[in-house]
Parts: C-alpha cells; sequence; structure tokens
C-alpha cells in the first residue's frame, strides 16, 4: 500500500528539515507519496530553500500578509488546512518543530482525525514565554500528534516525562543534519558568490570572521541594545577580525542594530542569507554568536562554537555536549565568553571538538522506516 505523507511547512527552518525528509520519502515510491504543502508563513525565505532542494508545493497557500499577527497566521492555517483535508485525505501530516504553521496544521489534522507525525518533538526550555510563541507551539503539538520524532534521548524524556506512551516516541537524530550534509557538499564544490558587503579577504588565524544571528522576539527592546553593545566592544577589542551580521528585518532588530553597530570599519550589516550563502558563512567563520535554535544544532556539525544569546534553551544537549554556551543578553558577560574564545585557544578547541549530539544525518531514513510500520 502506497501511504499519501503531506508535509506541511510554512518558513525557512522547517523547509530546511523537510526538505531531505521528502527526498527520502519520494526514493521509495512503491511506498510512500509524499505531499508538499506550503502555508508560505514566510514567503520569500521559505522559496529560497525549495529552489534549493528542487522542491515544489503540491499545494501552495500563500498565507503570508503584510503586518500578519499569529492570530492571523493561526486561524488563516486552520482554514487553508480544513478545507485541503476534505479534498484530499492524505494517511499523515507530518509537521516539524515548533512554528505557528505546525502547530495549526496539527490542530487541524486533529480536527479531521488524520494521524499527525510531529518531527524533532520533545525540546523544552519549561519557560512558556521563551521562546516565545515556540515553546508553547512545540508543546501543544505533543498531545495531537500520534508520532513523535524525538531528535535526542532528552528530547525523548521530556515526551515520557508528558506521559507520552514510549511506544508512540522515536529517538532519530536531528533532520537539519541531514539537510547540512547535502549543502555543505554543495557550497564547497561550488562556493556561492560572497554576499554584497561581505569581507572580500579569505579568513584565518590572523583573520577571523565572527557570524552573528539575532531575531527573537523575547530579546526585543533592552536585549538587543545589550547584545549590540556587546558587540560593539568586541569589535574595538579586535580590530583586525571581521564581525558580520545579516540583519533580519524584522524593525524592532533593524533600528538597534543599525543605530549601536552601523559604520564601523569591522563589523558588516548585510541583508538576510539565502541558506546556501548562510551555510557558506558558517563554514567559514571561527564562532557564531547567536539566539537563533537551529544554529545550535547545525554549526557544531561544522566545528564551529555557538555562544548562545538567550536565558534559555529548548537544546541543553549542546550545553551539555560543551559546543554550545549560555550567555544570555548581558554584555559583560558575551564579551567575557567571547574574550575566551578568541584568546584562550585550548578553550576553543574543547568547543570545537566536542561532539555533536544532533545527529550522523540518517534521521530521514529512521523516519521513513517508522512511518512504513505505523501509517
Amino acid at each position: 500500500m502506497v501511504r499519501s505523507i503531506a508535509l506541511v511547512f510554512g518558513t525557512r527552518p522547517e523547509a530546511i528539515k523537510l526538505a531531505p525528509l521528502y527526498l527520502e520519502l519520494a526514493r521509495r515510491p512503491g511506498e510512500f507519496k509524499p505531499l508538499i504543502w506550503a502555508t508560505a508563513q514566510h514567503r520569500q525565505m521559505l522559496d529560497q530553500v525549495m529552489e534549493i532542494f528542487g522542491l515544489k508545493a503540491d499545494r501552495d497557500f500563500n498565507l503570508m500578509k503584510p503586518s500578519q499577527t499569529l492570530t492571523d497566521v493561526t486561524v488563516a492555517v486552520l482554514k487553508a488546512m480544513e478545507k485541503a483535508f476534505a479534498e484530499e485525505r492524505p494517511d499523515c501530516v507530518i509537521v516539524q518543530g515548533d512554528t505557528t504553521t505546525a502547530f495549526a496544521a496539527a490542530l487541524a489534522a486533529y480536527y479531521q482525525r488524520i494521524p499527525v507525525g510531529h518531527v524533532e518533538a520533545g525540546l523544552r526550555t519549561g519557560d512558556k514565554f521563551a521562546p516565545y510563541p515556540e515553546e508553547m507551539n512545540r508543546r501543544l503539538v505533543t498531545p495531537i500528534a500520534d508520532l513523535h520524532f524525538a531528535p535526542t534521548e532528552q528530547a525523548r524524556r521530556n515526551l515520557l516525562a508528558e506521559e507520552i506512551p514510549s511506544k508512540d516516541v522515536f529517538v532519530t537524530g536531528n533532520t537539519v543534519i541531514d539537510a547540512l550534509q547535502i549543502v555543505v557538499d554543495m557550497v564547497r564544490r561550488d562556493p556561492p558568490p560572497r554576499p554584497k558587503g561581505f569581507p572580500e579577504e579569505t579568513f584565518g588565524d590572523e583573520r577571523r570572521l565572527v557570524l552573528i544571528t539575532g531575531h527573537r522576539r523575547e530579546n526585543f527592546g533592552a536585549g538587543f541594545e545589550s547584545i549590540c553593545k556587546a558587540i560593539a566592544e568586541l569589535a574595538e577589542r579586535y580590530p583586525q577580525h571581521e564581525f558580520v551580521y545579516p540583519v533580519h528585518l524584522n524593525p524592532n532588530v533593524q533600528e538597534p542594530v543599525h543605530r549601536l553597530l552601523g559604520g564601523r570599519k569591522n563589523i558588516h550589516l548585510i541583508k538576510p542569507q539565502d541558506y546556501k550563502p548562510f551555510v557558506w558563512a558558517m563554514d567559514q567563520c571561527y564562532f557564531l554568536l547567536s539566539d537563533s535554535g537551529g544554529v545550535q544544532e547545525e554549526a557544531p556539525h561544522l566545528g564551529k562554537p555557538v555562544l548562545v544569546m538567550r536565558e534559555t534553551t529548548e537544546r541543553p544537549e549542546a550545553v551539555e555536549a560543551g559546543t554550545a554556551r549560555l550567555v544570555g543578553t548581558d554584555a559583560e558577560k558575551i564579551v567575557s565568553e567571547a574574550v575566551r574564545l578568541m584568546d584562550d585557544r585550548d578553550a576553543y578547541e574543547s568547543m570545537r571538538r566536542a561532539h555533536n549530539p544532533f545527529g550522523d544525518g540518517k534521521a530521514c531514513h529512521r523516519i521513513a522506516e517508522k512511518l512504513a510500520e505505523r501509517i
């Protein structure tokens, strides 16, 4: 029996993490008919990833609207999925992670009594407002889902502690490593053009690149002010090194970043990057300053330490393994930990060589095997 599997996603991180699963399912036509249902919660960033992996949506709901609120997105996804499920009942719906698309699509599938598989299940911070709204989106998908694909043993334990039956929880590794392996091979074989505003020179021990990302809602305001002050201090302390920041388009990020960091010779504020040039930049950098969840998973695979500019993380495995360190948004702590990586080679090497706890690039194969058994 060929099972129809609808992979529903709308943002760049979801697309990155579900693209290799689609490719894995498509390699097994006697077992699966994978369908891509794109909500386009984030239109432009989603399209970039689809092009990289050669994917085309079977249904494109194109739900992105200017100035949409979380309520707008939730309602739009629910209504779109209700109509789609009425027209075409897939055997299973796959959602990924912690987006509003994931939560609303899972809820819509539940209303139609369609089984739900949750990829990257079981991540928790314990604080429903950090990250916001991702923590609650992820928690709300859990009681709806029928199959829970946990990336790590810790995520599995989190689910069992919430009384999810062990027979429904599977440790698979994180599919982002599957995706990253594909794209790293691409950019090493054929490097993309350097982004506009990116330093032209090569990097090494005498001239290092620090890559920065920051966009979390919970850091808006004082948090971003503090982060920018730390970056400015580091750039002054290390004028021989380059600090590259692809700046998120949200005005709450743009305003403090450009006000506090603009016009500095070795700070390069560039536009948000497609996935391929961003992976290339990660491969070039010395370490990362980031509040991103995905970076905490991807950078260790490339041997790049991450200083996580958040107070909590739903990926404690990275901290426990030593590949990442929580530094929050306190400028003094960010600076001191960055200086340690810059100046203490042993400290740097201990993070660079730490084991990546997020998988071996075979997560999608494991998920496909479980879908074949259970759907």
